[in-house]
């Protein structure tokens, strides 16, 4: 009998199109290559062809990034989101106030010679 192994989290799993590529790292290959291309070639005469091989590269590796980075299941996009919010927009010290009771139970009376006496509340 053959057996067929199921993973236990079915949200990890990711379908294969081609190539043993995912669909969102043919799009960005694919756009990596759209734009890489073309500048070799458009700049292969003008600044040399080791140049332009550089340019290319250097064109092409962001969509290389987020095409292959992930971390915890997130693509880089939404790792760099959670990044910037945490970092940037929301406020690094969070606000903790509580009510004091014992505060509450004692009042400061000033008198006149600018001494401070403490009255308690019964």
């Amino acid at each position: 009998m053959a057996f067929v192994s199921v993973p236990k989290d079915l949200t990890k799993v990711k379908n294969k199109i081609i190539l043993n590529l995912t669909k969102r790292q043919l799009i960005c290959f694919g756009l990596a290559a759209a734009v890489g291309v073309p500048f070799y070639f458009l700049t292969r005469g003008v600044i040399g062809s080791s140049n332009a091989a550089t340019g290319m590269c250097l064109l092409m590796l962001p969509a290389f990034v987020f095409a292959m980075y992930e971390k915890d299941g997130l693509p880089l996009e939404k790792v760099l989101k959670n990044i910037i919010v945490v970092r940037f927009i929301r406020p690094s010290v969070r606000k903790y106030q509580v009510e004091n009771m014992y505060e509450k139970k004692q009042r400061i009376i000033r008198k006149k010679g600018g001494r401070e006496r403490v009255k308690k509340k019964k």
